[in-house]
């Protein structure tokens, strides 16, 4: 009865890193600037540890904003809430992170000029025991950062 299966897709092939730093690999960097609120920003991105040594990204730097956080969502009862990762953000080896609204990110705020769609937003990744790497985010289309990005009733 083959005639019940669906056809599988090809597997698509991983597209190209962004950057790299030792054994982590960066891929799909992007970010928007908030719709609602001005001079913030959102910036997402997938972070491969190909190696077997874990690591920890730990802070992170923008010259284009004042201020750069880790954040996560946290269910709390019937609840969503963005919290601040004061501990980092780890990475074990073999493993990867992706960083994407309504989940882990980087919130921006201070951001001292616009970011028009197509531009660059540049990051600075800091990591506990790899160091550091710059990374250019192509800025997509405004649209929910933060705690808008939570409101069901917006997407």
């Amino acid at each position: 009865m083959n005639w019940f299966k669906r056809k599988e897709k090809p597997a698509e092939a991983p597209s190209p890193p962004a950057a790299t730093l030792g054994a982590i690999e960066f891929r799909k960097p992007w970010a928007r600037a908030s719709a609602d609120v001005p001079g913030v920003a959102g910036a997402f991105l997938s972070i491969i540890n190909t190696g077997t040594t874990g690591d920890r990204l730990v802070r992170v730097e923008s010259k284009q904003a004042t201020t750069a956080e880790l954040c996560g969502i946290k269910v709390v009862g019937p609840n969503i809430e963005m919290r601040p990762l004061p501990n980092g953000l780890a990475l074990p080896g073999g493993e990867s992170r992706d960083l994407r609204p309504r989940g882990y990110h980087v919130l921006l705020g201070g951001v001292s000029a616009p970011l028009p769609t197509g531009s660059r937003l540049s990051l600075t990744l800091h990591f506990e025991k790899a160091g550091a790497v710059e990374i250019g985010c192509v800025v997509e289309a405004p649209g929910a950062v933060g705690e808008a990005a939570l409101d069901l009733s917006r997407q």
